[in-house]
């Protein structure tokens, strides 16, 4: 049989967590063994600017942080499953990726 690995990665957990939560009731329905979703650490991408444009005055500074949340999902997949899970409706904000493993 088959294997496919899903990473999925956003920096909304929210959306992150319903898609996760489509692919298990997909894997329920088709009765694939499902593997995951096993969290990858979090990235943390930091920006520190100065508050004042000209540069003149008081040297005070924001710090922005983004963090981009990532899941793994191993599922021994047949083809009515995959196309299941293709069919999932994804948002601009999530990165999914499907590869298929022998």
């Amino acid at each position: 049989m088959q294997k496919a690995r899903i990473k999925l990665a956003s920096n909304n957990i929210n959306q992150l967590n319903e898609i996760i939560e489509s692919i298990n009731e997909i894997a329920k329905k088709t009765k694939v063994k499902l593997h995951g979703p096993i969290p990858i650490p979090n990235k943390k991408l930091k920006i520190t600017t100065r508050k004042a444009p000209c540069g003149r005055g008081k040297a005070s500074w924001d710090r922005f942080e983004m963090r981009v949340h990532k899941r793994l999902v191993d599922l021994e997949v047949n083809e009515r499953a995959l196309r299941l899970i293709m069919k999932v409706p994804i948002p601009e904000s999530v990165n999914i990726s499907i590869e298929l493993l022998e």
